[in-house]
């Protein structure tokens, strides 16, 4: 419990620094807009540039997340989708930051709020909810 709070905590601490000194009419770099569209780069990086250009996925702590099997992998536009079952069946869609993981895979990963209609220009795919999240852990 006091892991996945810390979890939280630190998602939290880095959503408000990253939101500081922007704009409020303005979704920060990176973060899908409520219509599901990913905003224009950062100030100042080239046109056309990838606004998520070296980001690395984090490693989630054993315990801190939700625990789910891999049922489909994809990678685009320096992001992995990854759709995950549950124990009971439910299937979740998460999009993060690249990573190497297959189909079987056992994971865990943070709970966060999707989106609802997010489209991805780079698959040609609309997802009707997908989580945007830090990262995943693998277990071996």
């Amino acid at each position: 419990m006091k892991k996945t709070a810390v979890v939280i905590l630190a998602i939290a601490a880095l959503a408000v620094a990253g939101c500081k000194d922007k704009p409020k009419t303005e979704a920060p770099a990176g973060v899908p807009t409520q219509q599901g569209q990913m905003p224009a780069a950062q100030p100042g990086a080239a046109p056309g540039g990838d606004p998520h250009a070296g980001m690395k996925a984090q490693e989630i702590p054993a315990g801190a997340g939700k625990k789910a099997t891999v049922t489909q992998t994809m990678n685009s536009g320096g992001y992995t989708y990854v759709e995950a079952a549950d124990e009971k069946g439910s299937k979740t869609w998460l999009a993060l930051p690249e990573v190497k993981v297959k189909v079987g895979d056992k994971i865990e990963y943070p709970d966060t709020p999707p989106l609802a209609n997010f489209q991805s220009k780079t698959l040609n795919k609309t997802f009707e909810k997908i989580s945007f999240i830090p990262g995943i852990r693998i277990d071996k």
